[in-house]
């Protein structure tokens, strides 16, 4: 018997049944409002983004990603009750706007093996961290790193499953998550995420983190998502002695670079998502994040964040790791010296990325007037 592949996203129940028969359970827990904002994801995808077939393809495949990721988490919160008293002690975050170094410097401050942050497949498939040398053994660590073999936008931003990434994952689980905004027109969303409260979906993303670090309980969490911009109290509830490290780099710059990932991400996904669109859609979401960001900033203890410029980290970045060391009031050992200094320099260099800002409809005066707080 021959099959055809489906074409189109699904239905809320529908991924949830496909979502079961993949992994084999059912319980997807609940108390965090993941459904809602699923329905609305939904309705938005349906109705706003203009989906191409491949669009609907790999939207059905994110969507149900999100929710299997939420079985495996809900099974393994069951099968180690033990992650519950794992204590996840002043944590980093570094977040600022899309393409000003966060992930540079993430990887640095994470190649200090006092550190730890959360490897890319097991976002997806959270489980205690196995010892690295049994990850070459292990089939879904395998069967990530051929998925994601192929993937690195052209040498914008390369992914592995092995590399520490961004956490906006863990925050998919409970479908709250500007991720979503960034490879599709999707208003209705937006809108429900702005009024959205966060709080119940970070408190999610800790227990995540007790899982995940279950056998590395000493070593301390550093995070990274530029998303983290929206959602500063929620942050601060569920992590209270955080430290937030917020990156700057000159929004004319950053903004057009954000729309030429975002729109090679999704290329082909949409006939809507494509040029000033994307420039529209991206210029509100990142303006509007700054703009929270620095309105609950202001709300907080101003030592409780750090401030680094993308110029700084490009022209010193050991200089710009001390500096963070001396305001966590920490030091680096020896060895993360070391560790840390080759990662600057293994470094990969990367092919430059051009991109032309009228492609996405975006003038200088716009981008000042929308960041002009």
């Amino acid at each position: 018997m021959t099959t055809t592949a489906r074409t189109d996203v699904g239905s809320f129940d529908d991924l949830h049944a496909s979502a079961s028969r993949l992994t084999g359970l059912d319980d997807f827990g609940g108390g965090d409002d993941y459904a809602g904002g699923l329905r609305v994801l939904l309705r938005s995808y349906a109705q706003e983004a203009g989906l191409t077939p491949a669009g609907s393809k790999r939207t059905r495949g994110l969507l149900r990603g999100a929710l299997v990721s939420r079985l495996l988490a809900e099974a393994a919160w069951r099968e180690f009750p033990q992650h519950a008293g794992v204590a996840i002690e002043r944590p980093v975050f570094v977040t600022g706007l899309p393409r000003t170094g966060t992930t540079a410097l993430h990887r640095l401050l994470t190649a200090d093996p006092a550190h730890q942050g959360p490897e890319l497949w097991l976002t997806e498939i959270p489980q205690p961290r196995p010892p690295r040398a049994d990850w070459e053994s292990h089939p879904v660590f395998l069967a990530l790193r051929e998925a994601y073999r192929d993937i690195g936008l052209d040498g914008v931003h390369h992914m592995g499953p092995e590399q520490v990434e961004e956490c906006w994952r863990l925050l998919c689980q409970s479908m709250t998550s500007v991720s979503f905004e960034c490879t599709a027109y999707i208003p209705g969303y937006s809108a429900w995420l702005d009024a959205h409260d966060w709080t119940p979906a970070y408190a999610r993303h800790r227990r995540n983190l007790q899982l995940i670090g279950l056998h590395d309980r000493d070593r301390r969490w550093v995070l990274k998502n530029p998303s983290h911009l929206f959602a500063l109290d929620a942050l601060f509830a569920a992590y209270p002695d955080a430290t937030v490290i917020q990156t700057h780099r000159d929004p004319r710059t950053v903004i057009a670079s954000v729309c030429s990932l975002n729109e090679r991400a999704s290329a082909g996904w949409s006939t809507v998502f494509t040029g000033p669109v994307v420039g529209t859609a991206q210029l509100s979401l990142w303006s509007r994040g700054l703009r929270r960001f620095r309105a609950d900033r202001g709300r907080h203890d101003p030592a409780r964040f750090i401030d680094v410029r993308h110029a700084d980290l490009v022209r010193d970045p050991m200089g710009t790791i001390d500096m963070i060391y001396e305001r966590l009031g920490s030091r680096l050992s020896g060895t993360a010296r070391s560790a840390v200094l080759a990662a600057i320099r293994g470094g990969t260099p990367q092919p430059a990325h051009t991109y032309d800002p009228a492609t996405y409809g975006l003038t200088p005066a716009a981008v000042d007037h929308a960041f002009q707080a």
